[in-house]
């Protein structure tokens, strides 16, 4: 029978070993594999709660719905909490309808900072690193299970709104979206309930 000091080194040396290994569980993981990752998924759904903090306000304010996606162009945000709203994006084409208002058709070669902005989401969502690096220079920090996206824009008409565009999210899903402006607001958007067509 082997002594306790020996016993517990043993003991100890295993219980190392396992911490190791899960905290590396993907550690080799850089932005390409992530991209790769992404770019297997070509449509999905899930529901979101997005909190707008804007610096006259002394709480945020919450919405939620749904979102859905189809690689390569089209993205959905179905707001249904406070208020029914929604922006399909398809192509170079957004629409807005607000309540049940006439919907907003606008065109995002007109408006270069929304593209770049809506870039950064479906760039993410497609695993395409060549739309996002055309707009921003990209920052990967984390492990396969859970990492960040950190989006700092390099075009002066984004620099003017955006300071920077968080991502995060573990393997191939996107958990969070944080858009920071340069005036101090901040919106922070939780994605979750994923589900597969």
């Amino acid at each position: 029978m082997p002594s306790q000091p020996l016993h517990r080194l043993k003991l100890l040396t295993a219980i190392v070993g396992m911490a190791l290994c899960a905290s590396s569980y993907g550690a080799d993981w850089a932005l390409p594999d992530l991209m790769h990752s992404l770019a297997q998924k070509k449509s999905g759904k899930a529901s979101f709660v997005e909190k707008k903090y804007i610096g006259i306000l002394d709480k945020p304010l919450e919405s939620s719905g749904e979102l859905s996606f189809e690689a390569p162009n089209r993205l959905e945000k179905r707001t249904l909490k406070p208020h029914p709203e929604i922006m399909l994006l398809d192509g170079d084409k957004l629409t807005v309808t607000l309540h049940e208002k006439q919907p907003l058709y606008l065109r995002l070669q007109d408006h270069p900072e929304l593209a770049a902005v809506v870039d950064s989401i479906r760039g993410t969502l497609s695993g395409d690193q060549a739309a996002l690096e055309k707009n921003y220079t990209i920052e990967f920090t984390g492990v396969q299970n859970k990492w960040q996206l950190t989006l700092t824009p390099v075009q002066k008409a984004v620099t003017k709104v955006v300071s920077q565009i968080r991502i995060g999210g573990a393997d191939a899903a996107i958990k969070t979206i944080t858009f920071d402006q340069i005036d101090g607001d901040r919106s922070e958007m939780t994605i979750s309930k994923v589900v597969a067509p």
